[in-house]
């Protein structure tokens, strides 16, 4: 009996790679995804610096529309606010930066999007 499943195995994994050998079509199937694996180490290249909220540390209470520097900082190439997750900025001063950048582009301080 063991001898029997150990023949079958290499026989069923053979008859599906044959399959699309004998269709003679090999570009209509999708070749399977490459495998990527950890390098040793397993931390990899960089190290991850917890994130910290700016304006706590700097002890800002309000954010400034007018300060257009500030701003920009917190907005991505096309005009996109960027998320707290990427900036570590804390959750009530993610509210009021939002604010700020939406007043700064109502008032023309900041663009709503940017030229193609």
């Amino acid at each position: 009996m063991p001898e029997e499943t150990q023949t079958k195995s290499p026989a069923s994994t053979d008859a599906p790679a044959a399959a699309p050998a004998a269709s003679g079509s090999t570009s209509s199937t999708p070749a399977p995804a490459p495998v990527r694996t950890r390098s040793s180490g397993g931390r990899g290249k960089f190290f991850r610096r917890k994130k910290v909220c700016k304006f706590c540390t700097e002890k800002i209470d309000a954010i400034p529309y007018r300060d257009v520097r500030l701003l920009q900082g917190f907005v991505a190439e096309r005009g996109k606010i960027v998320p707290r997750r990427l900036t570590g900025v804390c959750t009530t001063h993610q509210r009021r930066l939002t604010r700020a950048i939406k007043q700064a582009r109502n008032i023309a301080l900041l663009p709503f999007a940017t030229r193609h």
